[in-house]
């Protein structure tokens, strides 16, 4: 069958797949859906891969439903934290939706497309209606996630309302009466919830169908704004492109076979291409940056974004690093700290430290390991944080 062929590419899990292939012989189109929480304002690739997912999905006529979690953000996914999310307000959660919107349809198709609210049933919900969903499953259940265990054995505490999160989310899949579910392989346990709940409801269960976790810039842990390891969708494309250059090479092929760039077949014949010295490691990298940047901004965009980089780090030209203006009150002087704060690098001195004591951080060429430096500079004075982020110091 041509149709599961396509959906189970880079796929890491479908459950059950039996089910799959008798929802798909039915010849008409399935309800897939795709929760999202927006508690923060940007998407990353690491959301682009089980977007691309949906997209395939929507190219084989199926209806693609896209919910936005505004009721769920204000509980936050329990899903991998080690301590309970701080609280959104509804002003930051309805920010957030707005630009998840605006992205996320930048790889969905706006056709075979519903895009729902799950406050709309979910607000609605009396507390009568709450116990009976409560009464679905048990505690014991619900605690088997390998998150809340590890925290308990912590002695981490878990918030009562963190245990109905997977109820909720599984209440949107009776809502909206899914036949498929997608989602990272660490939502597992969330989907299955959904399967679950179904049946429990007299519906047809769904079809939980996972996908890999792409590896942030660090190639190790997923990719996250939280981790300071992310790539946005909606970066701009100088800066988008310098970032992809910077992954290990190790993990450049799950980024070609993750975001639909190359199929398995052809990620594998790169990979052996590269282990015998036919291709070089970065003109491949610069291929992945090329395509990558030409989806979410335009070929000329990416071909600019490649001849900067070449000018910048290969050549290195520094005509093409971003001007940084560092206002009068430092002139001359400047703790290291404050000056990677001040070009966005860093959010926080914690981040700035490890950067620092990573040996990442360069001014004028010389490399700055102190994480108390004061550091002096002159008037277009060249900054270089990490592998991509680079900037001429401008006198205000």
């Amino acid at each position: 069958m041509k149709q599961l062929d396509v959906i189970l590419q880079g796929t890491a899990q479908v459950t059950p797949r039996e089910q799959l292939i008798k929802k798909l012989q039915k010849n008409v189109p399935l309800k897939i859906k795709l929760g999202m929480d927006p508690t923060a304002p940007d998407l990353h690739l690491g959301h682009a891969v089980v977007l691309k997912k949906m997209r395939q999905f929507q190219d084989l006529g199926h209806e693609a439903i896209l919910i936005i979690g505004d009721f769920t953000a204000q509980i936050g996914d329990p899903t991998g934290r080690s301590k309970t999310r701080p609280a959104l307000s509804l002003d930051d959660i309805k920010r957030n939706q707005e630009t998840y919107l605006q992205q996320a349809t930048k790889i969905l198709s706006k056709t075979r497309l519903t895009i729902v609210n799950n406050g709309e049933w979910l607000s609605k919900l009396t507390f009568t209606d709450i116990v009976k969903l409560a009464a679905k499953t048990t505690v014991a259940r619900i605690v088997e996630r390998e998150d809340f265990q590890a925290r308990l054995a912590a002695q981490q505490p878990i918030g009562l309302h963190e245990l109905l999160y997977p109820l909720m989310q599984a209440y949107d899949s009776v809502m909206i009466q899914a036949d498929v579910e997608l989602g990272g392989t660490d939502q597992t346990f969330n989907l299955l919830m959904g399967r679950f709940l179904q049946e429990q409801y007299g519906q047809e269960a769904q079809v939980v169908l996972t996908m890999p976790l792409l590896e942030g810039l660090d190639g190790v842990q997923k990719m996250s704004k939280s981790y300071g390891n992310s790539i946005g969708i909606a970066e701009e494309a100088n800066q988008m492109f310098g970032k992809l250059m910077s992954i290990p090479d190790t993990v450049m092929f799950r980024y070609f076979n993750l975001l639909g760039l190359k199929t398995e077949a052809e990620t594998n014949a790169l990979h052996m291409k590269v282990s015998i010295g036919d291709i070089h490691p970065m003109e491949l990298k610069k291929e992945l940056a090329r395509l990558v940047v030409a989806q979410f901004h335009s070929l000329s965009a990416a071909q600019q974004a490649q001849h900067a980089f070449e000018k910048v780090f290969q050549n290195k030209e520094y005509t093409h690093a971003r001007e940084l203006v560092v206002p009068g009150n430092f002139s001359g002087e400047i703790w290291i700290v404050d000056l990677l704060k001040l070009a966005g690098v860093v959010q926080t001195s914690s981040q700035a430290k490890r950067l620092i004591e990573s040996r990442a951080v360069q001014l004028n060429g010389s490399v700055i390991d102190d994480f108390k430096a004061v550091v002096m500079w002159d008037n277009e004075a060249i900054l270089k944080a990490g592998k991509v982020a680079i900037f001429k110091l401008i006198k205000k």
